[in-house]
């Protein structure tokens, strides 16, 4: 359904992710995959849904000066956010351990901010999603972590792995969201493309 944009419009997606990637392929859309690196550091204050929001925006700030008239760039970030912290991609296997299990028993936010940038314009969404993990053992969350790896993944889980078939027990909003993006609310911005130029 949405394919038929490429004919007037250039979707350019700036995200390695192969999640990312695929639920654009999923969506029907025709778009060009564009890379530039960030430092991925935000001010301390900001909290919440607000950490993301600022990363998908400044993601995008290194390709503003080349966007062409009929081009949308799409960047984005999620953020982990657990009774007030946000938790980031582990570094190694002793982080991701550390943050699963302090998540262990517990509910904490998942959080996908999509920015959506043109030569004219941007625009920013962001969606919630509560995720509420049952009570693992210190040898099932070091299964996990040694089998999966999840280091490439914000808060050290992903919901479409083992960790999410045996022990997450309750999901308030968006799957899409949690596993990276928002796709509703892709879809969304995207039906209504003209608005951003």
């Amino acid at each position: 359904m949405l394919n038929t944009l490429s004919e007037q419009y250039h979707i350019i997606l700036a995200s390695g992710s192969p999640r990312r990637q695929q639920f654009f392929k999923d969506l029907g859309l025709d778009f060009e995959i564009r890379l530039k690196s960030v430092e991925e550091v935000y001010p301390a204050h900001l909290q919440h849904h607000e950490i993301s929001d600022y990363l998908a925006q400044l993601k995008a700030s290194v390709f503003k000066d080349e966007l062409k008239g009929n081009e949308v760039l799409v960047t984005s970030d999620t953020v982990v956010w657990h009774e007030g912290v946000s938790l980031a991609k582990p570094q190694d296997a002793q982080e991701a351990f550390d943050m699963i299990a302090a998540m262990n028993g517990k509910s904490h936010d998942v959080i996908t901010s999509v920015c959506f940038t043109t030569i004219t314009s941007q625009k920013v969404v962001h969606e919630v999603t509560t995720v509420t993990f049952e009570e693992m053992t210190a040898e099932e969350i070091w299964y996990y972590v040694n089998n999966f790896k999840p280091f490439d993944k914000a808060g050290a889980y992903g919901i479409q792995e083992w960790i999410g078939y045996t022990k997450v027990s309750r999901i308030q909003g968006s799957y899409a969201n949690v596993v990276g993006l928002p796709t509703h609310l892709v879809f969304k911005v995207l039906s209504d493309i003209e608005s951003l130029f």
